[in-house]
């Protein structure tokens, strides 16, 4: 669980901002906000399959992990049993009481973003253009591997397609923490699979999707990234037929213009340690890095530090990126 935070906050868990650190996922959303169309109805951060995830730290609600289990059938609960006109009766006149009570100082501190938190969900009820971005069918399923997985990678095609204002999707595999009986379908082979038919069928679907930019597609301009928390260990296996944790890893990239089909860097023919990092740094790759070059992609600024958080010591979003410490892996579009 601590390094899964890590990989999500880009920082250590035991230092001292970490408590209150956003998800790269709630960074990105809050970053885009205020770029918005009014058509624009998806949360900016769509978390599917959530497993250990963080949510949104100091961070406006609005801007929290939307989590999602995908389901054919679409978006749960986003009718009301009383029905669409009543239960709009009932919602303006929750509004209308909930604004009085504002304007007299009967509702307490985060009465304003409470009422962001029901305005964003009503968004979703009784819409079908968001309806139809989280349902699908048996073959698009088929084609996806037939998965949780393959069916978050569906959904996540659907979202990116759609266009409503979501920037940022987090998906949960489930976890290779294959300690015994790692060669077995029940250890490593299922959720390989699973990976393989769910994120090739992603990168395949969004490589001929066409954007709105002339002679560009979506993988064009979607950044994909597919990374654990750490590897396991090389050699014999372990008296459980297993393999243990391992910081050794590796970090796919593909989209927003990368140049894929290469490995970045080598390791020893074991896999045991890095020979070369592979690139011009010459540094171990860190999940710092690897949040630099997500904001820089995404061009937002990755040595910036706000002066808002609680503590008012300045949050940084990669900390000590503004000191070089840590930087976008430029090698990737090179």
């Amino acid at each position: 669980p601590l390094a899964q935070i890590w990989t999500q906050i880009g920082r250590n868990p035991a230092s001292g901002l970490s408590k209150i650190a956003p998800n790269i996922g709630a960074v990105v959303a809050l970053e885009y906000e205020n770029r918005r169309t009014a058509n624009q109805k998806l949360p900016g951060f769509i978390a599917l399959n959530a497993g250990n995830i963080v949510g949104r730290g100091y961070f406006p609600p609005q801007v929290a992990p939307f989590g999602v289990t995908p389901n054919p059938t679409g978006l749960a609960n986003s009718t009301n049993p009383v029905g669409e006109a009543r239960f709009t009766n009932r919602y303006n006149m929750l509004q209308m009481l909930d604004e009085e009570n504002r304007k007299d100082n009967v509702i307490g501190a985060g009465s304003d973003d409470m009422a962001a938190a029901y305005t964003q969900a009503r968004d979703l009820m009784y819409n079908p253009a968001i309806q139809s971005v989280f349902q699908y069918s048996e073959s698009d399923s088929m084609s996806y591997g037939n998965n949780a997985f393959g069916n978050a990678c569906l959904v996540a095609r659907n979202i990116v397609k759609s266009d409503l204002g979501t920037r940022f999707i987090q998906i949960n595999l489930g976890g290779w923490d294959n300690h015994n009986n790692i060669y077995t379908p029940q250890g490593l082979f299922n959720p390989a699979r699973a990976l393989d038919s769910g994120l090739g069928q992603l990168i395949a679907d969004l490589a001929k999707t066409p954007s709105q930019t002339a002679g560009k597609s979506l993988l064009d301009e979607t950044l994909i990234v597919a990374m654990g928390e750490f590897g396991r260990t090389v050699g014999r296996l372990n008296n459980q037929q297993g393999r243990d944790h391992y910081l050794q890893m590796s970090c796919l990239f593909a989209g927003a213009g990368v140049r894929g089909g290469r490995p970045i860097g080598s390791t020893d023919a074991m896999g045991a340690a890095t020979l070369d990092p592979g690139w011009a740094r010459g540094v171990t790759i860190r999940p710092e890095d690897v949040f630099c070059t997500i904001y820089s992609a995404l061009g937002i600024d990755y040595t910036l530090v706000r002066q808002d958080d609680p503590f008012k010591r300045g949050f940084e979003y990669v900390p000590y990126a503004n000191q070089g410490v840590y930087a976008p892996i430029d090698v990737l579009w090179a």
